[in-house]
């Protein structure tokens, strides 16, 4: 295909014919990513898939988001690929895990190392090339100069809280740089989907990050249904749109709950972890999971909603609505929590836009970016939330933008409850389609939750590629603390609240 065609448009949770996502010469496919990028797109996936022994095709998926349309292309790899990441930020990480799974030579990567320290998923015929470290075990970036020193922090913490090793560059208590080594919690959950779908592919589905379980839920099913080309019921769609967004107000009332506790403001802290416990336990009167686990499944949900329930919970809505404004409206009324969060980890709104930065991190800088709004699938074609975004890219601007979130998503919810439709949940879901790609993207909590799947000639996963949106937004923490203070990094760290097996997979 020349480089001057269009690439074919995609809609989320849409599928197309792998015989029209166009083979492009490595150049001519590099430039298109780079063009995208200068043109307001972005990279939601890069990733390779081996079709056979020796032939290795990588794959780009780019989001249009004022057009709402998704744009694919692939390129069939050699042994060396040179790398975009000096010329595009975006592909940083995807190239370090495609050198990774895939064994490919990335020629001119700034700091290519090891991303999650697993085997690769499609092992290279190179005797030795395919071994790897132990998680962490990899030199780091350093900062020389008198009195410049480095603080190792983790991979254990303090707490319940999953493993990450973070080292500082320091100067005193001034931060330099920030280098983050993940892989603590990798699963291999990519390749126990190959071959798939199966019984247990829901399963892994769910726990891709535990305190996700409905986005990535969602995602799987919808990615599903496309191959299958199934139509899900509107009764379903509300019923998903609602527990998506108890997941979110879980855990944005639990993240500012947490970062009150950071500033050791006990009243807001004390009460938020109380009222996460509460949205939490709504999600259970969904489907006796508190995380949501068994509710959603392909071609619809497991469980209905009978009108005894349904009024429970907009009383128990109405209390927690209330009571969480209290809570909350204490924090932006304290002005020793203010001076505390006004400031600090700033991320400038460029940064935010070169690195690809999703969700509340990336409205936070002033980012209008929402799969709700942008790449709407689900009840969201039909229903608009209003996107909630500020400008300070701070602390203050990240716990900011959950409230006003939590606001629109406690309306939303009141909202489908009252007009819930009627009619069945769930229906059976044929056969997949055969050699198609499927992309399904879905607003999380943290943001944008990315998958896509390749079908082979019978209908089972080739390649199934997860993108959590924590993977596009470690490198925006890095940001967030270059220049602070070295105290500064629990809250910092916590008003990004990324997701540790979320990023491992």
């Amino acid at each position: 295909m020349n480089q001057a065609e269009p690439l074919p448009l995609l809609g989320a949770g849409r599928a197309i014919s792998r015989r029209l996502i166009p083979d492009l010469a490595l150049d001519n496919f590099q430039q298109a990513i780079l063009d995208a990028v200068r043109s307001g797109r972005r990279v939601a996936s890069l990733f390779g898939s081996r079709e056979t022994p020796d032939r290795l095709r990588l794959y780009v998926l780019l989001a249009d988001d004022t057009q709402s349309i998704l744009r694919v292309a692939s390129t069939l790899a050699g042994r060396r690929y040179p790398s975009l990441t000096p010329r595009c930020p975006q592909v940083h990480l995807f190239e370090r895990e495609i050198a990774e799974q895939c064994g490919l030579d990335i020629v001119g990567h700034p700091w290519l190392k090891p991303l999650r320290f697993h085997p690769p998923l499609f092992p290279s015929d190179r005797p030795g090339n395919d071994r790897v470290p132990p998680p962490g075990v990899m030199d780091f970036y350093q900062v020389r100069g008198e009195e410049v020193h480095e603080v190792a922090v983790g991979p254990v913490h303090a707490g319940v809280i999953e493993p990450g090793h973070f080292r500082f560059q320091c100067h005193g208590e001034v931060v330099f740089h920030l280098e983050m080594a993940l892989g603590y919690q990798h699963r291999g959950v990519e390749q126990a989907l190959f071959g798939g779908p199966n019984h247990r592919t829901i399963h892994y589905a769910e726990t891709l990050a535990g305190d996700t379980t409905i986005g990535h839920a969602t995602a799987y099913c919808q990615v599903l249904e496309a191959l299958a080309r199934k139509q899900k019921s509107p009764r379903a769609q509300a019923i998903r749109g609602i527990a998506l967004e108890l997941e979110r107000l879980a855990n944005h009332v639990g993240d500012l709950g947490a970062l009150s506790g950071d500033v050791g403001f006990l009243p807001t802290a004390s009460y938020c972890g109380r009222l996460r416990g509460e949205f939490l336990n709504m999600t259970a009167a969904l489907c006796g999971s508190r995380f949501g686990r068994g509710l959603i499944r392909p071609g619809g949900v497991c469980f209905d909603l009978a009108t005894c329930t349904v009024n429970d919970l907009l009383a128990k809505l109405e209390i927690c609505s209330r009571q969480t404004r209290q809570s909350v409206e204490l924090l932006w009324n304290s002005s020793s929590v203010m001076a505390r969060f006004e400031g600090i980890g700033p991320v400038a709104r460029g940064a935010a836009v070169e690195l690809g930065m999703v969700g509340p991190a990336a409205r936070a800088c002033g980012l209008t970016r929402d799969v709700r709004q942008d790449h709407p699938s689900g009840l969201f074609r039909f229903i608009h939330i209003p996107v909630s975004s500020w400008d300070g890219g701070d602390v203050f601007a990240r716990a900011y933008v959950r409230w006003l979130e939590i606001q629109r998503s406690l309306d939303f919810v009141r909202t489908q409850l009252r007009a819930l439709p009627p009619g069945t949940i769930s229906s059976p879901v044929g056969n997949l389609a055969p050699d198609h790609l499927a992309v399904a993207l879905v607003e999380g909590w943290r943001g944008e939750i990315c998958h896509l799947a390749l079908t082979d000639a019978a209908g089972r996963f080739e390649r199934y590629k997860v993108v959590d949106p924590s993977f596009h937004n470690w490198m925006g923490l890095a940001l967030a603390l270059r220049g602070g203070q070295i105290s500064d990094f629990p809250l910092c760290n916590k008003s990004f609240s990324l997701s540790y097996c979320g990023h491992d997979l």
